[in-house]
């Protein structure tokens, strides 16, 4: 999952990113709201953090612009809006939440909180109720980093097991290479490389493994696809 986190204090903006990474997910920063508008129309981002003291344009208008067909790729890509933000009263939690938030964080909070606030919008924005994703003989714990394949434990790194979490949020979808370097990877990623086939090459083997050597399979001329 890609999340962009749009927060003005960079020393916060770049621990917040760090934290967030460590949980799995691929993030960029925006530093302002008209930079976050700029990466918003560019890429298809599942969740944005943003705070609502920008300098340039006010957090509530950035999301009443995130809501906007003008910076929608399609239906699917519109992301959720997680607001931080200083601003406690009902009055602008109210506020917020009908400009088009999907959740509201009061600043000073625990990272531990966001991050629980994260999985939670993830599976929201799947569609996938519970707290652990299953499919087939696959079980993944998203607070644990843990994946249990029949009852063994598979080792995984951390962009394995980002990877595999986009393909059980999406069983039996024929997923692009393209679409999972925009979900999986940040915006560093050159968007030329095969890092998309080694590292599903990779989890395939550490899936084979476990005895699942079918599940992530190939359609040819369109990408990939988990099956149980």
């Amino acid at each position: 999952m890609r999340v962009l986190v749009v927060e003005d204090e960079r020393d916060l903006a770049r621990a917040l990113a760090e934290g967030i990474r460590r949980d799995g997910y691929a993030v960029d920063v925006a530093f302002t709201g008209g930079e976050a508008l700029d990466k918003l129309s560019g890429a298809p981002y599942d969740i944005v953090c943003l705070d609502l003291n920008l300098p340039d344009i006010d957090g509530r208008e950035v999301c009443r612009r995130i809501q906007a067909d003008t910076l929608r790729v399609d239906d699917s890509d519109v992301p959720r809006v997680l607001m931080l933000t200083a601003r406690d009263s009902l009055a602008d939690r109210v506020a917020g939440l009908d400009d088009g938030a999907d959740d509201y964080l009061v600043k000073p909070f625990d990272l531990a909180e966001l991050l629980a606030r994260l999985r939670a919008l993830s599976r929201r924005r799947s569609n996938h109720t519970g707290a652990l994703v299953e499919v087939g003989p696959l079980s993944l714990d998203p607070r644990r980093k843990e994946v249990v394949a029949a009852g063994e434990m598979i080792d995984l790194t951390a962009r394995e097991f980002a990877l595999l979490r986009y393909f059980m949020l999406h069983p039996g979808e024929v997923l692009a290479a393209e679409r999972l370097l925009d979900h999986v990877w940040d915006e560093n990623i050159d968007p030329f490389t095969n890092t998309v086939r080694v590292t599903i090459s990779k989890l395939r083997k550490k899936l084979a493994e476990a005895g699942q050597p079918q599940m992530i399979e190939t359609v040819v001329g369109s990408g990939y696809r988990l099956v149980a």
